[in-house]
């Protein structure tokens, strides 16, 4: 089977960074959130732009790869059908 993690923008799963690079730019954005929620990060000292860039992060990072998936679909059915038909290449060299 084909590893579809590989090239992928999320293969290694990493947590998405808390800050941005010194060198990015950074734009003021309105966001609306439930009260209840912002209250709740405020008394635990929650800085709320980078909580929300963290998740932001992570829900483009998630999209990408599934872009990436939906990109290459046909492409890692073929080779998965090819590897099940005629076996890894060079099979006969692993050591295990």
């Amino acid at each position: 089977m084909i590893n579809t993690t590989v090239g992928r923008p999320d293969a290694t799963k990493r947590v998405a960074k808390a800050h941005a690079p010194a060198t990015t730019t950074r734009k003021p954005t309105n966001v609306s959130l439930p009260t209840d929620l912002l209250e709740r990060a405020k008394e635990l000292k929650i800085n709320v732009s980078r909580a929300s860039e963290r998740g932001l992060r992570e829900e483009v990072q998630a999209a990408e790869a599934r872009a990436w998936e939906e990109k290459n679909a046909d492409f890692i059915a073929e080779m998965n059908a090819r590897i099940e038909r005629d076996g890894l290449p060079l099979e006969e060299h692993r050591m295990f």
